[in-house]
């Protein structure tokens, strides 16, 4: 596995077109986003094509990557699921409430929210959130965004309750930091 600094510099490789620095990305980065698109559409053919059209719009987009935004795998990772959560809202024959690692994906997620109607302090806040871990996100979002208990975390993360504690506290503490406060 590549260090953040080291999947800064491919991503902004990749930005300037360079074939073999994605090449590099995708091998070092596919499984991780394989199995977050696969959790949410729970079909492999399915995830191999949203994998495909999210590399696709990483390419595309690796010039507008900003490391001082969030972290590489965070910014990929939000890429893909976006697409994964897309594809799940435009299946017919499945409902969003028969899908509850979609659910779950959609209820973790600020995006229903349109970007142009987020005030700057929000903005900054999200920017802030995404520069977590990726666990770390997840649990913030279900408790401050979902309002789950600390007991509801401490079973969805197989953790004791003073664990999450501790996890939403320094998470908390992170966000602050970053926010300046």
């Amino acid at each position: 596995m590549l260090t953040p600094a080291e999947l800064v510099e491919l991503i902004a490789a990749v930005a300037k077109r360079d074939q073999a620095a994605f090449e590099r990305l995708y091998v070092a980065t596919r499984a991780k986003l394989f199995g977050v698109v696969l959790r949410i559409l729970r079909r492999q053919d399915l995830a191999e094509e949203v994998i495909q059209e999210a590399y696709v719009k990483i390419w595309n987009s690796a010039g507008q990557f900003n490391p001082a935004v969030s972290s590489p795998i965070t910014w990929m990772a939000s890429i893909a699921r976006n697409r994964a959560i897309d594809v799940v809202r435009k299946r017919s024959e499945v409902s969003l409430e028969d899908e509850p690692a979609a659910m779950e994906a959609v209820a973790d997620s600020p995006d229903p929210l349109a970007r142009r109607e987020m005030t700057e302090e929000l903005r900054r806040l999200l920017e802030c959130i995404g520069r977590l871990e990726p666990d770390r996100q997840k649990l913030v979002l279900l408790a401050y965004y979902n309002g789950w208990s600390r007991e509801q975390l401490a079973a969805k993360f197989e953790t004791p309750v003073n664990t999450v504690k501790t996890w939403l506290r320094r998470s908390m503490l992170d966000i602050r930091e970053c926010l300046g406060l």
